[in-house]
């Protein structure tokens, strides 16, 4: 059956963001602290070791304080600012003081790329008549990035979880999706990067692909490969 309409992940699907080095160099030199490239990247490892890196990997153990926080951490824009931070100061930088400008960093344009087939997927997918929309686990508005970037144009939907208190997997988010495009589920493809997470889309009939969420230079046409399966 072809596809009448495609729902998209954020991060690590259709964008990546910068590396934990680049990030954390970008708010040391905005706060005007000179730090040695051998000290940036020790630190940068230890945030992502402690899950303190949005879209990177997971943390491998989370302090009981904030367990909770953690799981709930996509629900609204107080708790992902909290279970982020949280993370940031459990990871014992030197700079402790630069925990917010760290998390405020994440929510700008710059700090985020996209794949270097994304704008080609979505202008082909447009322009075949096929809606896209964007649903993402975030707890924020990823909005201004897409615009930043160029490619809000190409999107008919943002379904945001912590704009609706729903994360994936659960279906609701996705259903908020389909009715937005106007769609049933078995019109439509997901594709994302989280085998839990973006699998919920299943649940309401859609064709689910993933790829993996790599840095930008290592994956440069994963998204081209699925185009025959999206239109």
């Amino acid at each position: 059956m072809p596809v009448k309409g495609c729902m998209f992940d954020f991060s690590g699907t259709l964008f990546h963001l910068e590396s934990p080095q680049d990030w954390l160099r970008a708010v040391l030199t905005e706060a005007g602290t000179d730090t040695a490239e051998d000290e940036i990247h020790h630190w940068a490892q230890r945030l992502r070791e402690v899950g303190a890196v949005p879209g990177g990997p997971a943390p491998r153990q989370v302090d009981p304080a904030l367990e909770q926080l953690w799981r709930e951490r996509d629900l609204d824009a107080v708790r992902h600012r909290k279970a982020f931070t949280g993370l940031l100061h459990a990871a014992g930088l030197p700079w402790p003081h630069l925990a917010d400008a760290l998390y405020e960093r994440h929510m700008t344009a710059p700090a985020w790329q996209p794949y270097p087939d994304t704008a080609e997927v979505l202008r082909t997918l447009h322009g075949a008549g096929i809606p896209i929309a964007v649903v993402s686990n975030i707890g924020w508005d990823l909005r201004p990035v897409f615009r930043a970037h160029g490619l809000d144009r190409f999107v008919e939907a943002y379904v945001l979880s912590f704009e609706h208190g729903v994360q994936k997997p659960d279906p609701e988010l996705f259903r908020t999706a389909l009715t937005l495009l106007g769609l049933d589920g078995a019109d439509t493809a997901m594709v994302g990067d989280d085998r839990v997470a973006d699998a919920g889309a299943a649940a309401v009939g859609a064709a689910v692909h993933f790829v993996d969420a790599l840095p930008v230079s290592s994956r440069p046409g994963a998204l081209l490969r699925l185009l025959p399966d999206l239109r």
